[in-house]
């Protein structure tokens, strides 16, 4: 209690109070909504199959990690971790955002139109509302820490552009990941198990630069990181591309042992996705994929280029940019 009082007086003068009490209200949202919403479902049984279960775990997932992480603030126990507390919120409150978006949408879409009306379907239907206020309530906290970077407290790669894209890149290639769990779908053609050795690769790529920034270790690259994040983002997109031409057409062309058209599921449990719904999926998010790493080459490419041009000048003109 002492930590937290302490922490109010620095901040009443500097007023930052309102920030640090929205962040609390925030969280507290972001327990409560994530709660109601993995008990609802739990309450009356109603998760099977793959895609509940996964919905069940990004509640009670959220739900602890912010647990976790508001006990850690209300004992003032930030100082003590070896990383930038800061930039680990913004990355966890972002990858929440997406991950309950996720939810709910997949959610709803795959349970509650097969639920007879009754006790069940208002128990999802609620659950799906709980997650899209979960949704909205992390969120709002990245647009909170925004607010942080613009009083000039502090600042974070994962506010900027470049870093709200990069997670992104990687939330959508876990996505990939979720649809080629099934190694049925690419084992029988080489060109399709280098298609998930690209998500894979760009993966790794995508969050070794989120964790370099996360342990503040950019500034020991031997280049600049902008410069060390356009080489990278490059090199994605090359590789997104191959990948984007060699899925579809190992997938859907009959030349290559594709399957052009739908066919019906022989499972008959509409509680799985059929194998070429997996497939068509992983072409979509290959391409949506693809789309943000461009951006992020354009957004990194002008970055860099800016960067350079002041140096030329400054180099150019020293008595003009000296302070």
């Amino acid at each position: 209690m002492t930590t937290v009082t302490s922490m109010i007086t620095m901040c009443s003068s500097s007023g930052l109070l309102s920030a640090i009490l929205l962040g609390y209200c925030l969280h507290l949202l972001q327990l409560l909504s994530t709660c109601l919403a993995f008990s609802l479902v739990a309450s009356v049984g109603t998760w099977m199959g793959a895609v509940s279960n996964w919905s069940i775990f990004i509640w009670c997932f959220c739900f602890l990690v912010t647990l976790v992480i508001l006990i850690i603030e209300f004992c003032g126990l930030q100082s003590r971790f070896p990383f930038s507390w800061y930039n680990f919120l913004i990355t966890y409150a972002c990858y929440a955002a997406l991950l309950c978006i996720s939810a709910s949408i997949v959610y709803p879409i795959t349970y509650i139109w097969f639920f007879p009306r009754g006790r069940s379907q208002d128990h999802a239907i609620a659950a799906t509302a709980f997650s899209c206020i979960a949704s909205v309530a992390y969120a709002s906290e990245v647009a909170w820490a925004r607010t942080w970077v613009w009083l000039g407290v502090t600042t974070g790669y994962m506010v900027t552009v470049p870093g709200l894209l990069k997670g992104l890149e990687t939330f959508v290639a876990g996505v990939i990941f979720a649809f080629v769990i099934d190694s049925h779908l690419y084992l029988h053609q080489p060109a399709l198990v280098w298609c998930v050795a690209v998500y894979s690769i760009c993966f790794l790529l995508a969050a070794a630069a989120l964790l370099l920034n996360w342990c503040d270790c950019d500034n020991r690259l031997p280049i600049a990181f902008p410069t060390f994040l356009l080489g990278l983002t490059l090199l994605s997109v090359l590789l997104y591309t191959s990948a984007l031409v060699l899925w579809p057409l190992y997938q859907f062309d009959e030349q290559f042992g594709g399957q052009p058209e739908r066919s019906s599921c022989n499972d008959g449990l509409i509680y799985s996705v059929c194998t070429w719904d997996q497939q068509l999926a992983v072409a979509v998010l290959t391409a949506i994929n693809l789309l943000i790493y461009v951006v992020d080459l354009v957004f990194l490419a002008h970055m860099v280029f800016s960067r350079t041009q002041d140096q030329l000048r400054s180099s150019q003109f020293p008595l003009l940019y000296k302070s």
